[in-house]
């Protein structure tokens, strides 16, 4: 599944880039893994079940000056060091100054997970104990996003060291926001810091 994605990823981000020569960012970040004091301050239905560290690598397009704001799109794989919920996500993304180096930047796009969706009931009558016990350790460790295609909404706080380099503050979320599925809505969050290389 890994390789799955990673192939699905490099696709998503020729296409965000509308080739390498145009693309204008290549980011590599280091995320904490399904972490709940985000969600918990913004009600986004964080988990809080999985554990391990992500590694993003992706890429940022030109501003695209046709649309509202000139934002640039994205594309990148988020992969799992416990191999739970990988993922690889393309969308919009909106720089705005705050000064002539500091900048926050949110983004929405659109995300596909190959995490769990649709986690088997524990209480389901006829099961044996051994199932039982299988399944309880799902739930209490395993996201249940219901659906394996997602919204991933992101706000980050970037600074320009150069021309060439920057950094973010960065928080990525994924859920499925009641639309692509109803019922199970457990999101995933994200926080941590990305490098970003403008070619």
């Amino acid at each position: 599944m890994k390789r799955n994605l990673v192939a699905a990823a490099s696709a998503a981000v020729c296409l965000a880039g509308s080739g390498v020569a145009q693309a204008a960012d290549l980011m590599v970040g280091v995320y904490a893994h399904d972490v709940t004091f985000i969600g918990e301050a913004i009600g986004s239905g964080a988990a809080g079940r999985e554990d391990g560290i992500d590694l993003h690598l992706g890429l940022r397009s030109e501003p695209i000056e046709a649309l509202w704001g000139d934002p640039q799109a994205h594309a990148f794989v988020s992969i799992n060091s416990e191999n739970t919920s990988n993922f690889i996500a393309a969308g919009l993304s909106w720089p705005i100054g705050v000064t002539d180096r500091l900048y926050i930047r949110p983004g929405l796009g659109l995300a596909y997970t190959d995490g769990e969706a649709g986690l088997p009931p524990v209480n389901e009558p006829g099961l044996t104990p051994d199932e039982v016990a299988r399944r309880l350790e799902l739930y209490n460790t395993r996201i249940d996003f219901g659906s394996q295609v997602l919204f991933q909404p992101e706000l980050s706080l970037g600074y320009e060291f150069t021309e060439r380099f920057a950094a973010e503050l960065s928080w990525v979320h994924i859920s499925n926001a009641q639309i692509f599925h109803q019922g199970k809505n457990q999101g995933l969050d994200e926080a941590g810091v990305r490098l970003i290389y403008s070619f």
